[in-house]
């Protein structure tokens, strides 16, 4: 956190207030680095620039304590590489509205103007101006949507094989992940299978198969197939630290079928739910744009993601048995979300390791399971979740949906990892934003509410397209009236 103060102005009143939000953090134990530079003059934007690269600050609070210097509060913020939050002090009840009078809530008119000349877009907060407890609630808030700007500009998606032929709706324009910062290295499907061929005997495999074991606990129905599990983790993550290169984290996007069950003689869903765990998401079916929309989920939240698909719908006559746990939702307010088992197993109920039926169907003609085993299977833990998808258009336009909702305490009956999902208004958001807008079918999960921290980051991305479910009432653009 950095004050700044115009020179005709009194310095020690942002200084005591900056100390004052400081305190206030400290006592709700958010973390903040205070700068001690005091920025008046462009001399001052230097010196504080030094602090902040000594002190390895990553992202900024940029504090009007009075009416501050426009030129050099918005040069910092231009200078500083990470994302930035200005907020401004409100007068305080008891202040002397003569000598000490700081003027913020002007001063950050002409902050603005000025960040419009340098194009700038930091984060300013619904309303920006406030009290010590206000700016250190603020300061909170802003702590996820900077994790997920610094975790974006961070990030390397590494890729392996082509997207299947009936999955090309997981399209996936490379110059947009430029733009946003992310760098991708793609690579083939005999690439992937000779990392994992190269990793057989490696010593880190048994301690692999002893972690495995453990987790499945019970669920562990497949044990002499954990090796080769273990070995196609251990060359994921070996790959992951010799590619990482200048970026500081990474995903994977990888193919995942038909033939790479005849090859590996697995499925690789258990690894990738495994790695989902540790922070490195791995999105199926090459989606490319999906692993990038897992992590800015798992960046919000701080606990691990899924990739599933907006799968089916939920059955009348399961609505009807499960009233008493709809909650007030309506039938078209429901779905089932699914994929084959690559959901961490801390985010399932009683996960079991199993095979995969749809692949078993086609690569094995539904008889006994052998080269499709390797699924995590389960009924998803109920309570909050959100929706999440940034995404390039065919023609290289990013946009992106947000919708907030619950996951619901009913079995769907079904296979996979999966659950009933229920969004308010789910049926129109699924027409006039998923279908209307060319969504795919992949969406990725957040199992907590992170609305507005994914909004204001995706939005801080550059990304001006963002839709999100509307209320009853509230009409989606291409919406019929009528209706």
């Amino acid at each position: 956190m950095v004050a700044v103060s115009r020179d005709c102005f009194p310095i020690e009143l942002s200084r005591k207030r900056k100390e004052q939000v400081i305190q206030v953090c400290l006592k709700q134990n958010t973390h903040v680095v205070p700068v001690n530079t005091i920025i008046e003059n462009e001399k001052d934007v230097i010196t504080a620039l030094k602090e902040i690269k000594e002190k390895q600050i990553n992202a900024l609070v940029v504090y009007l304590g009075n009416f501050g210097p426009e030129g050099p509060t918005t040069l910092l913020a231009k200078q500083f590489e990470g994302p930035c939050m200005f907020t401004a002090a409100a007068e305080e009840p008891k202040n002397n509205l003569i000598q000490d009078r700081g003027d913020a809530f002007c001063g950050l008119l002409n902050a603005s103007y000025n960040m419009g000349l340098r194009n700038l877009a930091p984060y300013i907060p619904h309303f920006p101006v406030g009290t010590a407890q206000q700016i250190a609630d603020l300061i909170k808030a802003f702590i996820p949507i900077a994790r997920i700007v610094k975790g974006v500009k961070g990030l390397k998606v590494f890729s392996f094989g082509p997207r299947p032929q009936d999955f090309l709706a997981c399209n996936a324009p490379i110059k947009p992940l430029y733009e946003l910062g992310v760098e991708i290295m793609e690579n083939s499907e005999l690439d992937l299978f000779d990392i994992y061929r190269r990793a057989e005997k490696s010593p880190e495999i048994s301690g692999i198969v002893e972690e495995m074991t453990k987790e499945l606990g019970p669920g562990n129905q497949y044990p002499d197939l954990l090796k080769k599990l273990a070995q196609y983790e251990w060359a994921l993550r070996k790959f992951y630290d010799e590619n990482l290169g200048a970026s500081e984290y990474g995903v994977f996007a990888n193919k995942c079928w038909p033939a790479f069950e005849s090859y590996f003689g697995f499925v690789p869903c258990y690894v990738n739910s495994r790695l989902a765990s540790m922070g490195i998401p791995v999105a199926c079916e090459v989606d490319i744009y999906g692993a990038l929309s897992e992590f800015m989920a798992m960046c919000a939240t701080e606990f691990p993601a899924t990739l599933l698909d907006i799968n089916n719908t939920v059955p009348q006559e399961l609505y009807k048995k499960s009233q008493n746990k709809v909650k007030g939702y309506k039938m078209n307010d429901l779905f089932m979300g699914f994929h084959c088992g690559n959901t961490p197993s801390c985010c399932l109920i009683e996960p079991q390791m199993k095979y995969q039926l749809i692949m078993n169907r086609l690569l094995e003609d539904g008889k006994e399971p052998d080269i499709t085993r390797g699924t995590l299977e389960g009924r998803i833990k109920p309570g909050q979740m959100t929706l999440f998808r940034l995404q390039s258009t065919a023609d290289a336009h990013l946009r992106s949906y947000i919708a907030e909702g619950e996951i619901l305490d009913i079995d769907p009956g079904s296979f996979g990892s999966t659950g009933v999902f229920a969004v308010k208004e789910m049926a129109r958001f699924y027409r006039y934003v998923l279908l209307e807008e060319r969504f795919p079918h992949h969406t990725a999960v957040a199992f907590r509410h992170m609305g507005k921290s994914m909004y204001e980051a995706v939005k801080m991305l550059g990304v001006k397209h963002i839709r999100s479910n509307q209320p009853e009432g509230v009409l989606y653009e291409k919406e019929c009236p009528f209706s």
